[in-house]
């Protein structure tokens, strides 16, 4: 018998609690391969950065801070929410000085419709965070909807995105923007196996490493567990959605996709002493890049 998705879902809180520090060890400062190679030149293509304003950003699940701290570094206001206090004090450890009053942190669970209703609403003064002897209000207090709302490798992590989705067109402001990026549905979270065919007699006589995915289960595939950074104290649990589920959830709340990207390893990334590293499928997409506007 399955786990009920609402156990699920509290044990997903429980082990990022777990992780949370061996998370930020892994990630660090300044990002992992996954961030420098994929997820940063997406989103930069994605967020358009004004050069004379300051755009109000909020970050869905930040973790230690890193998508925070570059929008910070961009000039963007950002209040950075995480379901996991531990994961918001990491946070706020790592600030560095060129970021002090541009960051902003407060404690969010995005499957609850009552706290994003609430924050949609500038209804958060009780949940305001405690960093320090500094309290991140800054953001809080404003209202008038965000520019850009980000999910940066979350999404897949959450049980239900139904109540985020219903929520984005009051959070953001007229052509604001929802920008997301996601494990890839097709060669991940559907559980595919990674195949190695190693071919003898290559042009130059060497053998050849063929790389492939096999796709068994793709339309109805059940939560499961499993790891993001091996090691880490805990398991975790993985979500899958087909595209068109992902997608249709926020088209039924009026948002319209205007960019898609599947940001896939290159060559330059081989790890050449783990042939089964996911660096080295550099024709299959690792993680899947979207943006949503509210146009009305």
């Amino acid at each position: 018998m399955s786990t009920p998705i609402p156990a699920l879902h509290e044990e997903s809180i429980a082990s990022w609690k777990t992780n949370a520090a061996y998370w930020d060890q892994g990630i660090g400062q300044d990002g992992n391969k996954y961030w420098n190679r994929l997820q940063l030149p997406a989103l930069e293509r994605m967020i358009p950065f004004p050069s004379q304003t300051e755009p109000r950003v909020l970050e869905l699940a930040t973790g230690n801070g890193l998508v925070a701290r570059w929008l910070a570094g961009k000039r963007a206001s950002v209040l950075a929410t995480d379901v996991s206090t531990e994961m918001l004090e990491i946070a706020a450890s790592r600030e560095m000085p060129e970021h002090q009053g541009k960051i902003s942190y407060r404690q969010l669970d995005v499957t609850s419709s009552e706290a994003l209703d609430a924050l949609a609403q500038g209804n958060s003064t009780h949940e305001l965070i405690e960093m320090g002897n500094k309290m991140r209000e800054k953001l809080i207090s404003q209202t008038g909807g965000f520019d850009v709302v980000i999910m940066n490798m979350a999404i897949m992590d959450v049980s239900t995105i139904e109540p985020l989705a219903a929520a984005l067109p009051k959070l953001l402001k007229k052509d604001g923007i929802f920008v997301a990026t996601v494990l890839h549905p097709v060669f991940f979270t559907c559980g595919a196996r990674r195949d190695i065919q190693i071919v003898d007699g290559g042009p130059d006589g060497y053998p050849v490493i063929v790389r492939a995915k096999t796709i068994e289960k793709y339309l109805d595939v059940p939560p499961y567990y499993g790891v993001a950074l091996y090691g880490q104290p805990a398991q975790q649990a993985y979500y899958h959605r087909p595209m068109h589920e992902l997608f249709s959830t926020f088209f039924k709340t009026g948002l319209v996709m205007d960019a898609m990207e599947e940001p896939a390893f290159t060559s330059e990334d081989a790890t050449p002493d783990r042939i089964e590293s996911t660096s080295n499928y550099t024709q299959l997409p690792s993680i899947l890049a979207f943006r949503m506007r509210r146009v009305a």
